[in-house]
């Protein structure tokens, strides 16, 4: 049985990047276990623009009805959620900027947190529709967050994934790497240690 992993980049440091150094072991590694395959999209090099009000109307009507602009417009989300759906394992190799996420993923996100397609409103709240998932956060910061109240990071990606139905989230910090090399060194080791070990149980 083949898992299919989808690895998104979004760092625009591009080859500087240490969450694209963190993605590209994940891939390396992937590359030696059979049975794992990847797809690689760089939410950088392949930018997504801002969510827009007609993008967002365009979704609300039925596909048959659509006019040519619209029928564009919504194919941004259809084939990022069609894309979601054929893969097993989503991985998301994000670095911090302003204690957040690059607007690049969020706008990634804006495309595949949609209601009547990956989720629904319910009476005990919204339930996701995106089953038996798992997702891989792979979060590189020049300072040291983890734990701390500072990390608004990791929930507000653990809750755009929970909204869907992503529930089981496996996160490999790669901390402090503005820290001094020696720091940054042994920071990096650890990650990629604890990524291979991830990549076994895939």
């Amino acid at each position: 049985m083949t898992t299919r992993a989808l690895v998104l980049t979004s760092s625009i440091l591009g080859e500087d990047g240490q969450s694209i150094a963190l993605a590209e072991h994940f891939r390396t590694q992937a590359a030696g276990r059979d049975g794992l395959t990847i797809t690689a999209r760089d939410l950088v090099a392949d930018e997504l623009p801002h969510l827009t009000q007609p993008e967002l109307a365009s979704w609300q009507v039925p596909a048959d009805e659509r006019s040519v602009d619209q029928r564009a417009l919504a194919e941004r989300s259809d084939a990022l959620i069609r894309e979601l759906h054929e893969h097993d394992v989503v991985v998301l190799a994000v670095p911090m900027y302003n204690l957040g996420v690059p607007s690049q993923l969020k706008a990634w996100f804006d495309r595949v947190l949609r209601a009547g397609e990956t989720f629904r409103y319910t009476e005990s709240g919204p339930k996701g529709l995106i089953e038996g998932k798992r997702a891989v956060i792979l979060a590189a910061r020049g300072g040291q967050y983890a734990g701390t109240a500072m990390d608004s990071q990791t929930p507000h990606l653990k809750g755009m994934l929970g909204l869907i139905g992503i529930t089981e989230v496996d996160v490999v910090f790669a901390e402090g790497l503005a820290l001094g090399e020696t720091h940054r060194e042994a920071a990096l080791k650890e990650a990629k240690q604890a990524i291979e070990g991830l990549v076994q149980g895939l």
